[in-house]
């Protein structure tokens, strides 16, 4: 594939104003966003249409950005993947992934982290990526450990929601693991 941002079955783009709906599709179960963060209020339509706009206007950031994931030939709304809390002098940065229910377990998640990581390796040279991850998310779990990622530790007792508290499982992967096995990007 001659486009970094684009793999065999999703692209990543920058969000627009229309994927309002989108980002309201991934709020609307209380588990799935309590899954990928906290459960917030409810927002209005026209409250997600101004977070949409907003963003839609922000010029690109290297350390922190959130890109729409979509599928590659369809353009449908997958979800959205996210970079933050990068450190450019330790060469750290961490990912989060949000994908709504109908397109889970279709290989979307995977294909649109190995993108990013793929760009901040190679293209940020950065050195390690680290997830946190609730451990009772066995689905997140289960897609950071297939793309190589390793336990590196836990929080107990570290989040509080649904009644009560809950740990969080601290993941990593360097670049010389993420390229283990792995073909690096072509200058062609």
């Amino acid at each position: 594939m001659s486009d970094l941002w684009t793999g065999e079955k999703v692209r990543l783009r920058g969000i627009e104003p229309d994927d309002w709906e989108g980002f309201r599709a991934l709020a609307l179960h209380t588990v799935d966003a309590r899954n990928a963060d906290v459960v917030e209020p409810p927002r209005s339509d026209e409250g997600f249409r101004a977070w949409t706009a907003e963003r839609a206007g922000r010029p690109p950031n290297p350390a922190t950005y959130q890109l729409v994931i979509e599928t590659r030939f369809e353009h449908a709304f997958v979800g959205a993947v996210s970079v933050g809390e990068t450190d450019a002098r330790a060469g750290r940065f961490r990912t989060g992934i949000e994908v709504t229910r109908e397109h889970r377990r279709q290989g979307y998640a995977s294909e649109a982290t190995e993108l990013v990581l793929t760009y901040m390796f190679a293209e940020q040279r950065s050195h390690k990526c680290e997830v946190e991850v609730y451990a009772f998310n066995d689905a997140s779990l289960a897609l950071y450990r297939s793309l190589g990622f390793v336990e590196e530790g836990r929080l107990r007792q570290h989040e509080f929601f649904a009644g009560t508290y809950h740990d969080v499982v601290l993941l990593g992967i360097t670049a010389d693991e993420y390229w283990a096995g792995r073909p690096r990007p072509s200058l062609r």
